[in-house]
């Protein structure tokens, strides 16, 4: 397969050249021949990947082409306020995989979001390796799978993918390749800005972490379109249920420990989230409250889902996040944003051991 890949590890800011104006013209001729496009993001998808599968697809909409977003599980109901009447099909693949298998198939474009490897897609990947559409990643993690794509934007320094995204399109009216309708692309509409800027804020902690130069002048972009910041937040912030402040209560009073190494850690169990009653999403920015303590270097979160753990571990500056979760919990990610999986049987021999295996993983860490 050829593909080409658009890399930077270290951006030039001050002149927004992080993206070369060959893959944009690369991509706007995949856009302006594609009809059906199918849209595809990481399982347990958050707020950067629902808001950039959302943020495509209405300017793709806008075009005329016709577009699916395959969710490999259900997207948050903390989430719901994103869409809008008349957004295209979204499928939920955990509940209607043919469905969307035959969206991956039937597409003559293929996009992944916010994911480096299709392997993230879970139960979506046989349908995408099948697939003979030219496809196409956009996304801001490390080591993308270069060889199953005909084109890559991979840009690590950035807040998120919707904000890659935002730059690209802004991009595609002045890259001299004309829609199908022999005009050129036009800049993406006010509920197109909506949905990244929504991805953008969630993944950047509301500007607290992950912030650069080019999401400020984002978040103006948008802002200046008429983007309405407040009622964002206001969604994302101000309209959870009592029992995710119940939940976030029993955390910090309850589970929270901190170690000799600074280490804050939590476990939560599939027992206590089920007596929360919790939902998909709700424990959303547990992990990143203990960095507040002047002490803690580390932050990390267990929430047991099945036969295994889910991890979440934040970082202040000067530790890595990204190599603990790589070296300890199959994971990786950003150098203080990073997440992964601790497999319980393989890894650890019950649920009970997990607060153990993380003292010993980051003594081991911290010690070295």
């Amino acid at each position: 397969m050829q593909y080409i890949i658009c890399n930077f590890a270290a951006p030039d800011r001050a002149e927004m050249n992080f993206i070369s104006n060959g893959d944009i013209r690369r991509a706007a001729s995949m856009l302006a021949a594609a009809e059906n496009v199918a849209i595809i993001c990481h399982v347990h998808p958050d707020g950067d990947a629902m808001g950039s599968s959302l943020g495509l697809a209405r300017y793709l909409t806008a075009l005329g082409k016709r577009c699916g977003i395959c969710l490999p599980s259900p997207a948050p109901r903390t989430l719901d306020f994103i869409f809008r009447e008349g957004d295209c099909t979204t499928i939920d693949a955990s509940l209607h995989k043919e469905q969307a298998d035959g969206c991956i198939l039937g597409a003559d474009l293929a996009v992944c979001l916010d994911l480096p490897c299709i392997r993230r897609a879970d139960g979506l990947e046989e349908a995408f390796r099948q697939a003979r559409c030219p496809k196409l990643l956009i996304d801001h993690h490390l080591n993308p799978a270069r060889e199953d794509f005909d084109l890559v934007f991979s840009v690590q320094d950035i807040s998120s993918t919707c904000e890659l995204l935002y730059h690209i399109l802004q991009a595609l009216p002045s890259c001299g390749v004309e829609c199908s309708d022999g005009k050129a692309f036009p800049e993406p509409a006010t509920d197109c800005l909506e949905a990244l800027m929504t991805g953008m804020t969630t993944d950047s902690n509301n500007f607290a972490n992950s912030t650069y130069p080019s999401t400020f002048e984002m978040a103006s972009g948008c802002l200046s379109r008429g983007v309405d910041r407040d009622s964002i937040i206001s969604h994302l912030q101000q309209e959870y249920r009592e029992a995710r402040f119940r939940l976030m209560g029993y955390f910090l009073s309850e589970k929270m420990r901190i170690s000799d190494y600074g280490v804050a850690y939590a476990v939560l169990s599939a027992g206590e989230l089920e007596r929360f009653g919790t939902e998909e999403g709700e424990t959303e920015g547990f992990v990143n409250i203990p960095l507040g303590i002047g002490a803690v270097k580390m932050s990390i979160f267990l929430r047991e889902e099945g036969s295994v753990f889910r991890v979440s571990i934040r970082s202040k500056k000067g530790v890595s996040a990204s190599r603990l979760a790589g070296e300890s919990f199959n994971g990786g990610g950003h150098e203080q944003a990073a997440g992964g999986r601790l497999d319980i049987g393989p890894e650890i021999p019950d649920a009970a051991a997990a607060e153990r295996y993380i003292l010993e993983v980051t003594d081991r860490y911290f010690g070295k």
